[in-house]
């Protein structure tokens, strides 16, 4: 894992910083998260997640913003975590902000004592599993018709696993 936090000091640039998040942040992260997602989760939500024990979020921040631009949010449970969602804002997509987000994320997790990190993903999210994938992550499963798409149809859910 020690590739992932020097991979992140050679590429995060001067504009852009990571931080932790908290239940003041709920409110932009409910928007975002809006903004990223057919189902969007309330800012009560956020409050909620962020309120668990083991719930682990950190914020990407880009130029001197007090907001997040991007988000990553997990649950730890001994030595496991599983990411719950990450998304950007769209002024932040496509700007290569989502690989230091994940590193720095799985890295900070590897230090809390997690050994392996799971999430799911929309089977045709393509930008994600190229993310994912170049990350490790492997498929593990599938779940047919799991999520609602904004059409009315529905999608397959895949889930993912990275041994750290």
């Amino acid at each position: 894992m020690n590739g992932f936090l020097s991979w992140l000091q050679r590429t995060r640039h001067a504009s852009m910083r990571i931080a932790p998040l908290d239940a003041r942040h709920a409110a932009r992260l409910a928007a975002i998260h809006g903004s990223a997602f057919a189902r969007a989760w309330s800012a009560l939500e956020f409050e909620r997640l962020l309120a668990e024990g083991g719930a682990l979020a950190d914020g990407l921040f880009i130029g001197r913003g007090r907001e997040p631009d991007g988000f990553i949010l997990s649950r730890r449970a001994a030595d496991e975590a599983e990411i719950l969602s990450i998304a950007l804002a769209p002024e932040a997509r496509g700007r290569g902000c989502a690989r230091p987000l994940l590193a720095h994320h799985v890295q900070q997790l590897l230090q809390a004592g997690v050994r392996a990190v799971h999430l799911e993903v929309e089977e045709g999210n393509a930008p994600a599993l190229a993310l994912y994938r170049r990350f490790g992550f492997c498929e593990v499963g599938r779940r047919p018709a799991y999520y609602a798409k904004p059409d009315g149809g529905r999608a397959c859910a895949l889930t993912m696993s990275l041994v750290l």
